[in-house]
């Protein structure tokens, strides 16, 4: 008897599996992806496509549409690896987005080319685009004698994320998927 139901579950089991294999197979989306250089060091991005922990999915094949910095372009990946078109000339911020029918998925990357012509793309949180004005705002009106180099310390703020191609599209797109990612 414990036997019969031990083979019941061991080939429900395995069915389940072979299901849920057949199912992930015909259908493959993008939910999450990382930003790299290039492995040829020609100046442009790799975007890899990844699991929720960060690990690269090889089996994502085919054309995907991604939105850069607002400019929509159809990447083609090949074993979880599609590069941008575009080289990056300069630091400057990228918002990458993808979009297909299960939802949207975007992030925030400040790309830093360094003197040898390497990028090394830094993924900025959500949360530091709320936290850093806040914290300023807060100093501010704790200590009302500050209230000019707060201003000034703003000002500065904002002017450098939009010098480096941040604007305030880019900035709430970013809050509202990090925000949508918490649910």
């Amino acid at each position: 008897m414990i036997y019969r139901r031990f083979l019941l579950i061991i080939i429900c089991g395995l069915l389940t599996d072979l299901t849920g294999a057949f199912a992930t197979q015909r259908s493959i989306s993008i939910h999450n992806f990382i930003v790299r250089e290039n492995l040829t060091r020609n100046g442009k991005l790799a975007i890899i496509a990844c699991d929720t922990a960060n690990k690269p999915i090889e089996s994502v094949n085919g054309t995907f549409r991604f939105v850069l910095n607002g400019f929509q372009q159809e990447l083609r990946f090949h074993d979880g690896v599609a590069v941008s078109p575009l080289p990056i000339d300069k630091s400057a911020f990228v918002f990458v987005k993808h979009q297909d029918e299960s939802g949207s998925y975007g992030k925030l990357y400040f790309v830093m080319k360094k003197d040898d012509g390497s990028l090394n793309p830094i993924a900025i949180n959500w949360i530091w685009l709320i936290a850093i004005p806040l914290g300023i705002i807060m100093i501010i009106y704790m200590f009302r004698k500050l209230l000019i180099w707060g201003l000034l310390i703003l000002a500065a703020l904002f002017y450098f994320n939009y010098s480096k191609g941040l604007d305030l599209d880019n900035i709430f797109d970013t809050i509202f998927h990090g925000i949508k990612s918490l649910f």
